[in-house]
């Protein structure tokens, strides 16, 4: 790759709900998105989503981690193998563990290396780890790609994009800064739990994968003490950046285990929104419009709900021509150039990192 020259890579993202792998193509030269290309999705099966789930909350070495890491490269490889023409990729892995703050680290799933072998190309992986290191959330890390994105879509003063995945994450930006990593161009953080705690519920109770189209949360009523609760947690008033574990709020949102199958629904679609509406609370400056991406702008019920609780339209990504499926591998992919480059991937703005760092390792297949 030629000095500052774009390239085509291939990026990678499995998330918090367990529901599958991602994949999308970008042409970039990590700061300027210069086309989007194949993208594609392999879902975990039902005994590899019991293998990935057994081993949430365990770290490197616990039981169940090496079954899971193998499950997440056996998946990622089939995937990443139907794509022709990138020069590189980004791999996320799976996250199992996130602690940033107790324990200082995080854990994804799945080795880069492995990858770079099969598929014969270098991998760029283990994202998130050096911005732990340096006193980060090491999450979320897809606002320089807002930030490029908002770029791209012309946007003229501040706008948002919210993540609806398993947790909920919002990025606040001022595209007239000169750079994602300038000070007051971005400001990041989960939101709370979104899409996770409806999937499991609904998944336990009636087999189904998600609510699909809100149609339980549509018909139920929301518990006002659960949602108070919840709510109530410190995290909500904690100032940005942060960031969250999928099961950090297990044990209040057990709470709705004594609620039929739609009040619970309600409930937990309630929270996913309130806690949005409590994180713009945070934003430096008014937005034009917020943009959704990630499974959760499916739900117009989780929609509407945020829509009525801010002062701007809630609009799905699509609404300024991008992918909201796509949009998080997408945002590796912009990563993993940026690395290559030795371009910066987090600031004190996006996770609360002591100074702009450059995260990630690359790894390339043998001779």
């Amino acid at each position: 790759m030629a000095a500052g020259g774009a390239i085509w890579a291939l990026g990678t993202m499995s998330g918090t709900s367990l529901d599958g792998v991602d994949a999308a193509m970008l042409l970039t030269d990590g700061e300027e998105i210069l086309g989007f290309g194949d993208a594609g999705y392999r879902p975990y099966s039902e005994a590899e989503r019991e293998v990935l789930a057994a081993a949430l909350g365990c770290w490197p070495g616990d039981p169940g981690v090496a079954e899971a890491a193998e499950v997440v490269e056996t998946a990622h490889a089939e995937l990443m193998s139907g794509f022709d023409g990138a020069e590189l990729c980004g791999f996320h892995g799976q996250t199992l563990a996130h602690d940033p703050s107790g324990r200082g680290a995080t854990h994804q799933a799945g080795d880069g290396g492995v990858l770079a072998e099969v598929l014969g190309r270098p991998v760029v992986w283990d994202f998130r780890s050096s911005d732990v290191a340096l006193g980060g959330q090491g999450a979320p890390l897809a606002p320089f790609f807002h930030f490029a994105l908002a770029r791209l879509i012309g946007a003229a003063g501040p706008i948002a994009f919210l993540n609806l995945g398993g947790v909920g994450n919002l990025t606040w930006i001022d595209p007239a800064a000169r750079g994602p990593e300038a000070p007051g161009a971005l400001l990041a953080f989960d939101t709370g739990p979104a899409n996770a705690p409806i999937d499991d519920l609904v998944r336990r109770r009636r087999g189904l994968a998600r609510d699909e189209g809100g149609r339980l949360a549509a018909a139920g009523s929301v518990d006002e003490a659960i949602f108070a609760d919840v709510l109530g947690h410190g995290y909500f008033l904690k100032v940005p950046p942060k960031s969250l574990d999928r099961n950090d709020f297990h044990a209040r949102l057990a709470a709705v285990d004594a609620l039929g199958d739609e009040d619970a629904a309600a409930t937990l679609t309630a929270i996913a929104a309130g806690a949005v509406a409590m994180g713009a609370e945070h934003f430096p400056a008014p937005v034009s419009r917020v943009l959704v991406g990630g499974g959760g702008r499916h739900n117009p019920v989780m929609m509407a709900m945020i829509a009525s609780q801010l002062d701007c339209p809630v609009e799905p990504v699509e609404a300024a021509g991008l992918d909201g499926d796509m949009l998080e591998a997408q945002a590796f992919a912009h990563l993993a150039v940026r690395v290559l480059r030795g371009l910066a991937t987090s600031a004190p703005g996006t996770t609360g990192v002591r100074a702009a760092v450059g995260g990630g390792k690359v790894s390339r297949p043998g001779p």
